[in-house]
């Protein structure tokens, strides 16, 4: 059995932890295995976006610590290769998250642009729970998606979410009904319209995103959208889609 699996739909590619027996979770073989993966998708021409889950019953729970052995600092960095690979994905990505979600898993998710739940879907930080400090920028990432207090009471308190709750707090942006291939669905459905638009208009504006995402003021992120909106002018794309555009107009006239 493939632990990590891909699967290519239309434009967007499904990366898939495939251990259920042990909930998904991360191993360094696992971790090395889904970066090699991103990296491949991002290579690839032919892939638009990318769709993470895990296979039935949970997301991920977590990081096979038993197997980091003396080198802690370096296994660590190892485990976090994986979920960071997803995190730097120039790509646009989307979390299925159909199950548990737990510690390293949660992090999984969180490297994701979007997040989708499912029925079953449960975000749990669980670190302090272990007797481990949370680690691979969590705090970061948590507080950023669902702001401080929610983001202490998962991480001090131990409270988890469900998938009603993480919509509410802003952690999934959808709750979807039905079963695991239901919530995969949806997501590459979700996923279709950066399939439709041109690669590199897509990957400069989830780029831009990121960037103006740390500005302070309008008339920055103004600036930083001109440079990237009159590049993409000049793009044969825009002016096929002008041309069409005219064509449609022309003809409706």
């Amino acid at each position: 059995m493939t632990d990590v699996l891909l699967q290519r739909r239309d434009r967007t590619a499904v990366i898939t932890l495939n251990v259920p027996d042990r909930r998904n979770a991360i191993t360094l073989p696992i971790s090395a295995r889904l970066a090699e993966l991103v990296a491949e998708c991002e290579r690839d021409e032919d892939v638009a976006a990318l769709v993470v889950t895990g296979a039935p019953p949970a997301f991920c729970a977590g990081a096979d610590l038993t197997a980091l052995g003396a080198a802690r600092e370096e296994g660590l960095r190892a485990i976090y290769a994986g979920f960071l690979a997803v995190a730097r994905c120039t790509l646009p990505t989307i979390a299925a998250v159909g199950g548990a979600a737990v510690g390293a898993g949660l992090n999984l998710a969180l490297a994701c642009d979007v997040r989708l739940a499912g029925p079953r879907a449960k975000f749990d930080a669980r670190f302090l729970q272990l007797g481990i400090h949370p680690g691979g920028g969590m705090t970061w990432m948590l507080q950023r998606v669902v702001g401080p207090q929610t983001a202490a009471a998962m991480t001090l308190f131990g409270t988890t979410l469900d998938a009603t709750e993480a919509v509410r707090t802003g952690l999934a942006l959808r709750a979807v009904d039905g079963d695991h291939d239901a919530l995969v669905d949806a997501a590459v459905e979700l996923a279709a319209p950066a399939g439709k638009a041109p690669r590199e208009l897509v990957t400069a504006t989830k780029r831009t995103l990121r960037t103006t995402a740390t500005y302070d003021r309008h008339d920055d992120a103004v600036e930083t959208e001109l440079v990237a909106q009159v590049a993409s002018m000049d793009t044969p794309a825009f002016a096929e889609l002008l041309a069409a555009m005219r064509a449609r107009i022309s003809r409706d006239a």
